[in-house]
């Protein structure tokens, strides 16, 4: 039994080759199994003649060496059959697995490296082909099939691209026709039979445009850990899994066939083509973010989803009167036996009318009769509450947004307001006050960059302050040459400032923690009178850059040499001071740079003392930076307080536990130690337990 479950499972019988080893050893076939030779050839070798059997055995044993002999060739014989057609049925190794050229190759030297070096095959006896063998061929194969199976790339749609809003923009028109006069062509039997060739023109052309959409359905390519999928069979297959696929094939099923048997007048055999309704709102979802009025689109899609609701229930309104009858009660359509009732255009009105009366619950129509009328007003009157609610939800909603900007602007200003009120600040001041708002509000100032912008990552926000500022930046004699990292760095700190006219900028004397750029406006440079004026700095000036360097050596210290004071209402971008340093402290190289260039620019204007410059460190700096590492100090010292306080609370909590697990061990057979737990196993019980 033992032999026979080797056998049957695959493995190397070695349980028979110790038996017979006990037995007889016969040294030929104890090598033969240890190589993992085939016993075959060697079997028939003692078979062969006398000479053949005294060979294998003598004495008197022979009898049950032959037995044992022949019970060892057929099981090695069932093995290695099973084996060899596990081998053909299987992969041809492990590296078959994996998809790389690489992999395959270099399993195929190994085999036939292999096969070279063990021992030679036997004559083919009627057995299958040797495993190393099968796994070449198979591994050759495999190789034909991989390349078979490559990706097979081609044309794909993204669909952020603006040819794919092309498309929708195209397909989102036949959707639209259907919607709308489909269900009038069948309720109003004069518009299908007065136009047919024009409906039949369109429907068709509207067919080819379904069809052409379920190509480019199938080529639309979709994301996959960030990367956009190429491969048109996934494409397919994934197109394939949606639902849309679905409702795309029931869409084409061609229905219109039926108008062969029942005649042109039944339009509504084609009712299964406003299953493409998916494209339309798609459509309106990219037309929304890509406008640059969405409230306005969206108020305008809402009352495209009205009208058209109001033109169905029109539609079916005319469709019910013609099963009741024209004219048989007060509610149905009037008789179109009258000439005045019997126009096509009256009809539709008609019906629109009191559809709009009806939804709307606005006036008053004839009351139903039937009860399939009064069915019908009920759900219109449902259906108009629903509606009603919507334009209010949404129109109110809407407003509320566009307005949005301007209610929290006055609400700024009325806090302005009172506070200067309750301050008693003058008339013209307060004045002032209220026409700088006004200026930022109709010059689209008030906008908060950073509250705007702090949704957006910082690689978009880089490239958008770079996009809007860099050419700005740029303009300043002592960064023009700066690298780009230390340029970006600087965009995104500079910030936008409006001053009004009359405003001073900066007054001589004062100390220099900021520079400006001049964005729009005119500033004057004036005397101490604030009248005389000197020079007149427009778009693209900037001043004030050498003060935030704090160039040793110059004569003017850090403070400002000039009164710049504004004309009119100016944008002037700034750079403080501390952003500049904080920039530069990422870039020590830079910082020398600006400052040989700010030095440089002080010695041509003869604004330096080399004599300061060329001297050691200045007192001042050292105090400063004596200061700084106190106040670390300070704070490194709270922070180790702070430590020391948490872990004298662990380590009192860890001496409560100790304690307490003392107390269980000498309480007797009940604690957690006398059961065979250690303390932390009764830790984790006390645990549970609380």
């Amino acid at each position: 039994m033992e032999t026979r479950g080797l056998a049957d499972s695959g493995q190397v019988p070695f349980t028979i080759l110790e038996e017979f080893r006990k037995k007889s050893q016969p040294e030929k076939v104890v090598r033969a199994a240890s190589r993992g030779r085939p016993l075959i050839g060697w079997t028939q070798w003692c078979a062969e003649g006398d000479e053949g059997s005294h060979r294998c055995a003598s004495g008197p044993r022979a009898g049950v060496l032959a037995k044992a002999l022949s019970h060892l060739v057929f099981s090695l014989r069932r093995w290695a059959t099973r084996h060899v057609h596990h081998q053909d049925q299987g992969p041809a190794s492990f590296p078959d697995h994996f998809h790389g050229a690489e992999l395959k190759e270099v399993s195929s030297q190994e085999s036939n490296v292999q096969a070279t070096t063990d021992v030679q095959e036997p004559e083919d006896r009627g057995r299958s082909a040797w495993p190393l063998a099968k796994h070449n061929t198979n591994t050759s194969n495999n190789k034909e099939e991989e390349k078979k199976k490559e990706k097979k790339d081609g044309f794909v749609v993204d669909p952020s691209s603006n040819l794919y809003y092309r498309w929708l923009t195209a397909i989102a028109l036949p959707v639209f026709y259907n919607w709308c006069l489909l269900i009038c062509r069948a309720c109003f039997d004069e518009l299908q039979s007065e136009y047919l060739m024009l409906w039949l023109v369109l429907d068709y052309s509207a067919d080819v445009l379904y069809v052409l959409d379920v190509f480019v359905r199938a080529r639309t390519g979709f994301l996959e850990q960030g990367l956009m999928v190429s491969d048109t069979d996934r494409l397919w297959q994934h197109y394939k899994t949606t639902t849309q696929f679905k409702l795309d094939v029931l869409s084409l099923v061609p229905t219109d066939l039926a108008y062969l048997q029942v005649g042109m007048n039944y339009p509504e055999l084609r009712f299964n083509r406003l299953l493409k309704f998916a494209r339309l709102f798609e459509f309106f979802d990219r037309t929304e973010t890509r406008t640059n009025y969405p409230n306005i689109f969206r108020i305008g899609n809402l009352v495209l989803y009205i009208l058209i609701i109001i033109h169905w229930n029109a539609c079916i309104y005319f469709a019910i009167s013609k099963f009741i009858g024209f004219g048989t009660d007060s509610w149905v359509y009037p008789n179109i036996s009258i000439p005045e009732h019997g126009r096509l255009s009256r009809k539709y009105i008609y019906s629109l009318y009191w559809s709009t009366l009806t939804l709307t619950t606005i006036g008053e129509t004839p009351p139903p009769v039937k009860d399939a009328e009064y069915l019908f007003v009920v759900i219109d009157f449902l259906v108009g509450v629903l509606i009603f609610a919507t334009i209010v939800g949404n129109v109110g909603s809407m407003i509320s947004n566009m307005n949005a900007s301007r209610a929290e602007f006055q609400a700024k200003i009325d806090s302005i307001k009172q506070y200067m009120q309750f301050r008693k600040v003058t008339k013209d001041l307060e004045t002032r006050v209220i026409r700088w708002f006004d200026y930022l509000w109709a010059n689209k100032k008030t906008v908060d960059e950073k509250e705007v912008l702090k949704s957006l990552p910082d690689k978009l926000k880089a490239e958008i302050a770079i996009n809007v500022h860099l050419d700005t930046l740029k303009k300043v004699r002592i960064f023009q040459d700066c690298e780009a990292g230390l340029l970006v760095e600087l965009v995104l700190k500079l910030r936008p400032t409006v001053f009004s006219p009359g405003d001073y900028i900066c007054k001589k004397g004062d100390i220099g923690k900021e520079m400006y750029i001049i964005n729009e406006g005119k500033l004057a440079v004036v005397a101490d009178d604030g009248v005389t004026q000197f020079v007149v700095l427009s778009d693209g000036s900037y001043f004030g850059e050498i003060s935030i360097l704090n160039i040793k050596g110059s004569k003017s210290g850090n403070r400002r040499t000039a009164n710049i004071r504004s004309i009119g209402y100016s944008d002037l971008f700034c750079l403080s001071k501390d952003d500049l340093m904080e920039a530069l402290t990422e870039y020590p190289e830079a910082k020398k740079a600006l400052e040989e260039k700010g030095r440089q620019i002080l010695m041509k204007d003869n604004l330096i003392d080399e004599e300061l410059a060329r001297a050691g460190a200045d007192p001042k700096d050292l105090e400063e930076k004596v200061e700084q590492l106190g106040t670390s100090l300070d704070i490194l010292q709270t922070r180790f307080a702070r430590l020391l306080a948490e872990y004298n609370a662990t380590q009192m909590k860890m001496k409560q536990r100790l304690s307490q697990l003392e107390s269980q061990v000498k309480g007797g057979g009940d604690s957690p130690l006398a059961n065979g737990e250690v303390p932390g196993d009764a830790t984790k019980t006390e645990d549970k337990q609380q």
